[in-house]
């Protein structure tokens, strides 16, 4: 195959030519689209008047990460103040700027504020946004590998969906990611075989697993495989009960066609009590829905 010239449409296959000093250029392209090849000195990237080169990481702030590829710009946030939680035994939290420090972090009144608070966040395997090495076989070789963490589930119960942002694809572009989750079903109240913990000063019944093997459901169609979700529970006083540490499981759904597509899904490992409640109170109970 030959080398893309000047002008011409490129992909991560279709590749400009480098002998040419020719580089494919994404800047007017959508994610996912072709890019055109120019020059190496046409590219680079301008913010505020500042020149920055091909490749080239910066930060205009605290808190931003921007990166120039492609003749554009991509910038992303560092702070995640709303993905975290404060610790359950945390007395009033609230969002503070403390001195000297860049984000906004939670704080407890009653507690000595100089000390930060350790949070919690939906997914620990996920990462904010940092620099990591490109992996030695992209295209982009110095592209700057970013992924947010998992956000918290967009419905206190029922099904729902969780978000990221992720620029791990061969345009280097950020782009949204999500996943199905479900905290808890709405129809359900916790079994009286739930596990029962002692928090602070209140009783909760913080997780449950469905009692019978269930194929998940989503538009239509069902998972290939039956699972025993477990599911966040309720306190028994004020507070909030909701995933503490999850995982994500890429899962095959086979639709009425026949068909088969894969969606991730959030997988509950532990559930907390805290006193941060970003979801309205639980609807009564209503009809049976599924899964998800």
């Amino acid at each position: 195959m030959c080398a893309r010239q000047e002008g011409e449409p490129c992909t991560e296959r279709e590749l400009c030519d480098g002998r040419q000093g020719l580089q494919c250029d994404y800047s007017a392209s959508f994610p996912g689209g072709p890019g055109e090849c120019v020059r190496q000195n046409v590219l680079g990237c301008e913010l505020d008047g500042v020149r920055y080169e091909e490749g080239q990481s910066f930060q205009p702030t605290c808190m931003q990460l921007c990166h120039c590829v492609g003749g554009g710009i991509t910038c992303v946030p560092l702070c995640n103040e709303d993905l975290n939680l404060p610790m359950a035994n945390c007395p009033n939290p609230r969002l503070a700027q403390l001195p000297g420090r860049c984000c906004r972090e939670w704080v407890c009144d009653g507690l000595d504020n100089s000390v930060l608070l350790e949070t919690t966040s939906a997914d620990r395997g996920a990462r904010s946004w940092q620099d990591v090495s490109a992996s030695s076989g992209s295209p982009w070789s110095n592209c700057v590998e970013q992924i947010t963490e998992w956000s918290a589930c967009s419905r206190s119960c029922g099904p729902g969906v969780s978000t990221r942002m992720s620029n791990r694809n061969w345009a280097c572009r950020p782009q949204t990611q999500t996943r199905l989750c479900q905290v808890r079903p709405c129809h359900l109240a916790p079994s009286a075989a739930a596990n029962r913990v002692q928090t602070g000063t209140g009783t909760c019944e913080s997780s449950y697993r469905a009692p019978l093997p269930v194929r998940l459901e989503h538009q239509g169609c069902h998972s290939t495989r039956s699972y025993r979700p477990l599911y966040c529970g309720t306190c028994t006083d004020t507070r909030c009960c909701t995933p503490h540490r999850t995982r994500t499981a890429h899962t095959a759904f086979r639709c009425p066609q026949g068909g088969l597509v894969q969606h991730r899904v959030m997988i509950i490992e532990t559930c907390a009590c805290h006193y941060h409640c970003p979801h309205l109170p639980l609807p009564s109970a209503r009809r049976a829905r599924s899964w998800l």
